[in-house]
């Protein structure tokens, strides 16, 4: 899959943009704050409806305008395709795909497959298992739509639930309906994520020791309440009801899943330093791209966010090495430092585009074919 074009109007602080993209490698160079990282989340936006950076939509709005518009030009699995996502203060987001309206957001997650790294993911390892949920999450949708409808299904039951909860309701007949719902999605839910994790692991432990080399050994666990021998989302809420009158929410299921993530036995939050922690969620995004390839019969658009600060030299030179290779396909790569984008430019031979960033303003430097 490629993105061909992109046309940007008043997305943060990006008033207006035109870009033509190479198939393989597109580069913007620039100082922090420029507006680099803006652009890869335009990207972003026309794939998942939402900022990578998490903020609210009314955010993503040019400061004092009153509209945004991302367009996109594909080729996606040998046709062309057009996508439009806009917003208006005041009224919900519109994505048209060759015309035509999305009638539910959901339903386009995972038809136009990404995997962005960027810094923001030593928050897999140093945030709160939110975080890892929501990378499981996010990962799983993009290859199982299945997934997604049992993900907004568990998650309306479990607010009904809370409410009922947090109003001090005890009878349970009428949590009866609503738990009976919660069951059927959390079993769904919870088999997903045991078998990606299972997947993700030995395709992550080689991308890492590709970066990393053969010194350091790499593990990942899915702890869910689930995991255990006969145990069911019915049997934990029965198990939790009194404990969870008392608190006056749901303490037990999916939503308290975690990932235990561990360098040569040792939890890595505790004890991973800057650089392996960033050479480990590099590996985990390289992992999720190996993921979708298979997953999608498609190769993903790789977003790489500023992600060679605090790497030493060597392992800068694999990463290269790795995502030069012809398995990757369109590459969008953001940095201060221009010789790191000369090289990866070299490497790969081919076409390349770069453009300079300033202020918003993406002026075209140089490009090969």
């Amino acid at each position: 899959m490629l993105l061909k074009s992109l046309s940007v109007n008043n997305f943060k602080n990006i008033a207006e943009a035109r870009l033509e993209f190479s198939p393989k490698v597109n580069c913007f160079l620039g100082n922090n704050g420029m507006g680099k990282s803006n652009l890869l989340d335009a990207i972003y936006f026309l794939s998942f409806c939402k900022s990578f950076s998490g903020v609210n939509d009314t955010l993503i709005m040019r400061r004092g305008e009153d509209f945004c518009l991302v367009q996109g030009q594909y080729l996606r699995r040998g046709i062309d395709e057009d996508l439009s996502l806009g917003m208006s203060k005041g009224k919900r987001k519109s994505l048209k795909r060759k015309g035509k309206e999305y009638q539910r957001l959901s339903a386009h997650i995972g038809s136009f497959p990404l995997v962005l790294v960027s810094p923001q993911d030593i928050d897999l390892i140093r945030g709160g298992s939110e975080e890892r949920r929501r990378f499981m999450d996010m990962v799983i949708s993009q290859s199982d739509t299945q997934y997604l409808d049992h993900l907004i299904r568990y998650n309306r039951s479990l607010e009904q639930r809370n409410k009922l909860l947090r109003d001090g309701v005890v009878d349970h007949n009428l949590y009866l309906a609503i738990e009976m719902a919660m069951e059927i999605s959390a079993s769904y839910i919870h088999s997903a994520r045991s078998k990606w994790v299972e997947q993700l692991m030995k395709i992550f432990d080689r991308y890492y020791r590709a970066v990393a080399g053969d010194n350091e050994v790499v593990h990942l666990k899915y702890n869910s309440a689930l995991n255990g021998d006969g145990v069911t989302m019915e049997s934990l809420l029965n198990e939790a009801r009194r404990h969870d009158e008392i608190v006056k929410y749901t303490t037990v299921g999916p939503h308290r899943d975690d990932i235990e993530m561990e360098l040569s036995g040792m939890p890595m939050r505790r004890t991973g330093s800057q650089g392996q922690c960033k050479t480990y969620t590099i590996a985990l995004r390289l992992a999720q791209y190996d993921f979708l390839l298979n997953a999608t019969a498609m190769k993903p658009m790789l977003l790489l966010d500023d992600i060679f600060d605090k790497l030493d030299a060597s392992r800068v030179e694999r990463i290269m090495e790795v995502v030069t290779q012809p398995s990757f396909g369109q590459i969008f790569v953001t940095d201060t430092n221009r010789t790191h984008l000369d090289e990866i430019m070299s490497r790969t031979g081919g076409d390349y585009r770069i453009w300079e960033v300033q202020d918003g303003i993406f002026t075209s430097l140089s490009s090969a074919q």
